[in-house]
Parts: structure tokens; sequence; C-alpha cells
């Protein structure tokens, strides 16, 4: 308890960074929808980059984000499922991100680095790559088909570089090739904007409290599939491959289990900004969320790890 206490005080900035986001959308105009697309187009490729850059790449390493891809795209696709049968105002291609994805950049990485330190961090970051990688792929094309035709859908989604981003740090570290130092600041700065401009995104997209239940549908279907499914299923993971497989060893399976415990994605409200697909359901559900991540996420810490 001692350490779930511990972990829940450090939490404490990124949700100044939330509120900071709704002061400056509140107050000064802010404009989350130049941010998140700075953020989608720019700041998390680099993210990505960076991160596959510093992992140490074997096998069953590369192995990692395809397999929270696959498990994200599951999840997404049962909750679309059940969204369009559910939710009658629109939310329902907003609802796979919600539920299938995670806050595994903004919120995780700060988060990981706390519990794992530097040289875990990396293992963490190839494992939320996949969630991200969801995000900007299948999450993104499903989120759009609220708005738009298939073919419109996909050529929106090849416009996004963090695909190309993730495949071209694979290639480069599998050939020995590093990032040189003079670059390593810049990449350092990138990833404290990603936490900070991040989180301000959701506060932005917060326009009145009566906006931050919205749907009470849309707000269960999220919940249970972030805060339920989520980690049942990396907990389900850990047992089968420790006690039949041992692929992985027990970093790999924390890394997992914190990238299954974070709280809505962020980039669910970057992206339904740039779609204006539900913003305010996403952004009032995502807080939600991160509002309930603080005191979930220090307990299943203490529970589990």
């Amino acid at each position: 308890m001692t350490a779930a206490l511990a972990l829940l005080f450090k939490l404490i900035p990124l949700y100044v960074t939330v509120a900071m986001g709704w002061a400056a959308g509140r107050y000064l105009e802010a404009s989350g929808r130049h941010i998140a697309g700075i953020m989608l187009y720019m700041v998390t490729p680099s993210v990505i980059f960076y991160g596959v850059m510093k992992a140490p790449l074997t096998t069953e390493v590369v192995l990692l984000p395809l397999l929270t891809f696959g498990l994200s795209t599951l999840i997404g696709v049962v909750h679309l499922l059940i969204g369009k049968r559910l939710l009658t105002d629109g939310s329902a291609n907003i609802l796979p991100l919600a539920a299938g994805t995670g806050n595994t950049g903004y919120f995780g990485i700060p988060v990981a680095l706390l519990l794992f330190g530097e040289q875990g961090l990396g293992i963490y970051i190839v494992c939320m790559l996949g969630t991200t990688l969801y995000e900007t792929s299948v999450g993104f094309y499903f989120a759009a088909r609220g708005r738009y035709g298939a073919a419109d859908c996909l050529r929106r989604v090849a416009k996004l570089p963090s695909v190309y981003a993730f495949a071209l740090a694979v290639v480069l570290n599998l050939s020995g090739l590093t990032i040189p130092d003079v670059f390593e600041p810049l990449f350092d700065n990138l990833r404290g904007a990603y936490s900070v401009f991040g989180m301000m995104i959701v506060g932005m997209g917060i326009v009145s409290l009566r906006g931050l239940a919205g749907n009470p549908r849309f707000t269960g279907l999220a919940f249970m599939g972030k805060f339920v499914i989520w980690p049942m299923t990396a907990l389900l993971l850990w047992w089968v491959d420790s006690r039949f497989f041992q692929i992985y060893d027990i970093n790999v399976y924390q890394a997992l289990f914190l990238v299954s415990i974070t709280p809505m994605a962020a980039n669910t409200v970057v992206i339904a900004t740039l779609l204006d697909a539900s913003p305010r359901q996403a952004a009032g559900t995502t807080l939600l969320s991160t509002l309930f991540a603080l005191a979930f996420i220090p307990v299943m810490v203490a529970l589990v790890l």
C-alpha cells in the first residue's frame, strides 16, 4: 500500500497538466485541433522511432508490438460490433479507440519510467508501440468510417507516418545503426512534449463539466473494455506463457500489464478532434478514465507488480 500511495503522489503532475489544458482551452481559446495535428503527424512518429531505435531488438521483442496490436484490434472490433447495436448518437465508431487501446504513451511512459527505470522503459515502449500503431491505423480507420467512405479512410490512414517510422526504426536498429549523440537532446525533448501536450489535449477537449459523462452507455462500454477486458487478457497471457511456453520473462509481463491498465488514450481525443467525430464524448470519457486511473493504477500495481 505504501508503494501505491507513492505512485499516486507521483502521478499528480499528469493531472495538473490536464487542468492546464482545460484552462488554456477555456480562457486562452487554445485550439486542441492544431496541437492534435502536430502530435499525430510529427511528435508521435518521432517518439515511436526513438523508442524502437533504443530497444534491444530480438525476434521475440519485435513480435511484441504485433501481439499488442492484435489484442487491440480484437478488443476494438468486438466493442465496435456491440457499440453499433447499443449506441445511436454517432459515437460507436470512436468506441474501438476508447476500449481497444490506452494512454500508453502520454500517461504510460512517465509511469513506466517510475516503475522500471530507463532499462525497462525500452521494453515497455516496444510493447506500447502495438497500441500506438493500432490507434494510427485500424483505430483511425474505424473512427473515420463514421464520417468517410472506405477508400477515403484508407487514404487517410496511408498518410499517417507512425507505421513508416516504426518500420524504418526496426530496419535501422537491426542493421546496427544508432541515433547520433547530437540528436539525443532533441528526442528527449520530443518525448517530454509527447506527454505534456497529449495530456493537455484531454483538458482542452472538455468544454464544460456537463460534458464529462456524456452517453453513459458509451462510458460504460469504454470502461469495461479498458479496465476489465484488457487487464484480464494481459494476465491470462502472462499465466499461459509463464506456465507453458516461457517465451518472455517477467520484464515483458510487467510491461504488458502496465499497457493494459492505462486509462483511455489521449489519442482518442486527438483523432476524434481531427475527424470531428464526437470529440466532446471522447474527451469527457477520457478524462473520467484518467481520473479513475489515479486510484486504479496504484492499486493494480501494488497487487500485481
